[in-house]
């Protein structure tokens, strides 16, 4: 996908995907939250891609009854983790604690070949996840 553009682009690509899926437009304003923090999630991701490992080679997004899954791919080597301690009121360093927050789950998964990259993944509740 490469870093130009790249968070615009994964933006539209989620959204579609969420209007796809009936997501979107949000008739509730549970519906419409869940579909922003996914966008978000996209973004915070997409970005640590750009800034980090000279952005994504690929997004998936899919989703279950419950759960909407999240996966930015790149050829970096580093890991992502929450800068800690958070510090509010500093600039940068925010996105993988933002990631934390709002995701169920998120991990990283090595490329299994041994070749350079990884792919990080998160989870977020659906909209009608009890």
């Amino acid at each position: 996908m490469g870093a130009s553009g790249a968070v615009p682009r994964a933006r539209d690509f989620t959204r579609q995907a969420l209007h796809d899926w009936g997501w979107l437009p949000a008739a509730t304003a549970e519906q419409r939250a869940a579909a922003e923090d996914a966008l978000l999630v996209v973004s915070e991701l997409v970005t640590n891609a750009c800034l980090h490992a000279d952005g994504p080679e690929e997004v998936r997004i899919g989703f279950g009854p419950k759960l909407l899954r999240i996966e930015v791919a790149d050829r970096g080597t580093g890991l992502p983790s929450p800068r800690t301690p958070h510090r509010p009121g500093r600039p940068g360093g925010h996105g993988m604690f933002i990631v934390q927050r709002l995701c169920l789950d998120w991990g990283v998964v090595r490329n299994p070949d041994g070749t350079p990259g990884k792919t990080v993944w998160a989870e977020l509740a659906g909209p009608d996840a009890d």
